[in-house]
């Protein structure tokens, strides 16, 4: 009797010999299978398809989207920094990494996300001029957050004979995200990942390219990107960006940094686009900055906010003839002024005026 009692007592301590309730495990096979006839149902092809009300609980369920940079870029989304050459895109977006590793806020601009991994792909500078921003002197370094990884190129890996250079690239990119486990992802740049990004047929692969890595690991990717040759009297637009269709089409969200003709040493940031928010730092509310190295870490400082039109260039009479000869080359060339204007960043009626003051001259 007590042999039976002691095994009575392991039984009941024990919940490994603890016996299942056949109801609990039905239960969860029912509710499997019926959870996959819905997404059959739901499932159209490429599409699917559940009422509006669905849709509302089921994205009630993940989180809501925490600011990493201001109301500029949210957790979640694909968001495009472009601008011209030598402004200072790289710098900024160094600081905007620095900053969300560490879970500080920069610039003014509010963080609501906690800090984190970040993976910044460089494909501009050497090591060595990473070091020279970043250092005084190229001693004294500056000490990142051991979570900001830098990534470049190897220049001795080979290419498998198999894959091209691009399925190289996008394969060793995903390995990267994969075994660091980091869901922020800054690209530097566009360019690199997908050459001649201003052609559409080459950047609607790559945006899709970069939506379904973003959807399928969970990433915030912040893409830099150049704008082409623009009229620098002209306010910037979504037309200023490289492949401007395409690319701003596929991301959430796109900022621009602007370039000062009242100060030379002033760069203003701009909100090209947003989903998650209105647009706050439009033409009439542009966030005035200011590059500096005070030490050992080249950053953009903020100095106020300010109206882009007082910092545009003002064109010469020089100027508006040479604009006026371009578009009349342009009309020869074949363009219409709709074309023209799109370059231009005018309407298609001071295109008109253009064409026939030109001829008129003529």
């Amino acid at each position: 009797m007590t042999g039976n009692k002691d095994t009575h007592t392991a039984i009941e301590l024990n919940p490994v010999f603890k016996p299942l309730n056949p109801s609990e495990g039905l239960k969860e096979s029912i509710l499997d299978i019926e959870r996959k006839a819905a997404l059959k149902k739901e499932s159209k092809g490429l599409f699917t398809v559940k009422s509006a009300n669905k849709w509302l609980e089921h994205a009630s369920k993940r989180p809501v989207p925490k600011q990493l940079f201001g109301k500029l870029w949210y957790e979640g989304e694909l968001s495009i920094l472009f601008a011209d050459t030598n402004l200072g895109k790289s710098i900024l977006a160094v600081q905007i990494g620095d900053a969300i590793s560490r879970g500080k806020a920069i610039l003014g601009f509010q963080r609501e996300a906690e800090a984190q991994k970040v993976l910044y792909f460089d494909f501009e500078l050497s090591d060595k001029q990473f070091e020279s921003r970043y250092s005084a002197d190229f001693k004294e370094h500056y000490a990142f957050s051991a979570e900001f990884y830098r990534v470049e190129i190897n220049s001795s890996a080979e290419v498998p004979n198999q894959k091209s250079f691009e399925e190289y690239l996008n394969e060793s990119l995903e390995k990267s995200i994969v075994e660091t486990g980091a869901r922020i992802l800054i690209i530097d740049n566009l360019t690199y990942l997908k050459n001649e990004t201003e052609k559409a047929r080459n950047a609607l692969p790559l945006m899709k390219y970069l939506k379904e890595l973003k959807s399928k690991y969970d990433l915030s990717i912040l893409a830099l990107a150049h704008t082409p040759k623009r009229d620098l009297s002209k306010a910037i637009t979504k037309n200023d960006l490289q492949g401007s269709k395409m690319l701003i089409n596929f991301c959430d969200s796109a900022f621009a940094i602007g370039e000062s003709h009242s100060d030379v040493q002033l760069r203003y940031l701009k909100q090209i686009k947003a989903r998650n928010t209105e647009i706050l730092y439009d033409t009439d509310h542009v966030v005035l900055c200011q590059i500096n190295k005070p030490y050992n870490f080249l950053r953009f400082d903020f100095v106020s906010f300010g109206i882009e039109d007082q910092h545009l260039k003002q064109l010469s009479e020089k100027d508006k003839e040479s604009r006026m000869q371009e578009a009349m080359e342009l009309k020869q060339d074949g363009l219409s002024n709709v074309e023209i204007a799109r370059r231009f960043n005018v309407s298609e009626g001071a295109v008109r005026k253009w064409i026939k003051k030109a001829q008129h001259i003529d």
